[in-house]
């Protein structure tokens, strides 16, 4: 690690996670006890679509009639992160994976042309299913994707099928020390404050977020952080990226409605989670337990991109809990 990148992580608290808590009811495993075989087959499709005079990009696999998995993003990622993952599901269920505007192969207009916020996320994504005719759906929700997700899902109790978290936050308890810095920032945006957090824009930081806390070094793929810097690097992404750091803060005070959400109508839930992950701790797992007794757990020993060391083992617990949780209709 350069000193830069050392300066960043000492500024930013971002060390070791600590131990993983696992309490509560649901089922917690480790990756192994998941592993089954799964053949990869289905075209991928990679498709655009305009929506409110964007143009949004989406992968698409999988039969048109089959039982819909959306998979949602998150930072600093697009649809990319899900290249592994959308194979392994594809025989059996219509996979889809949009990019958010500003991310990906998605337009990424101006702070002056479009609003960067989870609320528009969640408005594109529910007109991509609208314009795609999607009756209903399992929701992927990791990283941004979760206060995406739960905004949609939310909204729509009656179209979701089931819920898919990967390290993906809707408790107090998931914001720990990385989050600091941020917090100072929603506090008080002022150019300090602003300009300490665009470390995080960088490939050093994009490569950090794919290596830290993962088992096996040698599995990451660099093209997944390399990626990821490219599309980061485009001319005005920067400010787009610092939009909506700043807009994240808009997510904590809907922690309580989307806890009521899952009281109330108690989707069927698959928690996968890196446990290694600083970003994203085990901590914010485990509350979910709470509120979805009946959801399953499965922490990874792995970090925050848990698909980079375990898309098949992932792909092998989604499958069994489709086939139990939703196609089922249980």
């Amino acid at each position: 690690m350069n000193r830069s990148m050392t300066t960043l992580v000492a500024g930013l608290a971002l060390g070791i996670a600590g131990s993983a808590f696992a309490g509560g009811g649901g089922v917690i495993t480790g990756a192994g006890e998941a592993t089954v075989a799964v053949e990869s087959q289905g075209e991928v499709r990679h498709n655009t679509i305009e929506i409110d005079g964007l143009n949004i990009f989406y992968r698409e696999a999988g039969p048109k009639d089959a039982p819909v998995i959306l998979l949602l993003h998150g930072f600093p990622s697009s649809s990319h992160q899900y290249r592994d993952l959308i194979p392994l599901l594809s025989d059996k269920y219509r996979v889809i994976a949009p990019d958010y505007p500003g991310f990906g192969a998605s337009d990424a207009p101006g702070l002056s042309e479009f609003e960067y916020t989870f609320d528009r996320y969640s408005e594109i994504v529910t007109s991509l299913t609208d314009r795609l005719k999607i009756e209903s759906y399992t929701i992927y929700l990791f990283d941004y994707g979760a206060p995406v997700g739960f905004r949609v899902a939310s909204a729509r109790p009656d179209k979701v099928d089931g819920l898919i978290v990967q390290n993906g936050n809707a408790y107090d308890e998931g914001l720990r020390e990385f989050w600091d810095p941020i917090k100072t920032f929603w506090a008080d945006p002022n150019p300090v404050n602003t300009d300490a957090l665009r470390g995080l824009l960088t490939i050093d930081a994009t490569k950090w977020q794919y290596t830290h806390g993962v088992k096996d070094l040698e599995s990451v793929a660099p093209e997944a952080w390399i990626v990821d810097q490219a599309y980061m690097d485009r001319h005005g992404n920067s400010e787009i990226q610092l939009a909506l750091f700043y807009d994240y803060r808009t997510n904590v005070p809907l922690y309580p409605q989307w806890q009521s959400y899952f009281r109330e109508y108690q989707p069927p839930m698959l928690i996968v989670w890196g446990e290694g992950d600083f970003i994203f701790p085990s901590e914010g797992a485990t509350p979910y337990l709470r509120d979805l007794p009946d959801a399953e757990l499965h922490l990874l020993d792995t970090g925050h991109f848990v698909l980079e060391e375990y898309a098949e083992e992932a792909a092998a617990l989604i499958r069994s809990f489709m086939e139990r949780q939703v196609a089922s209709g249980d």
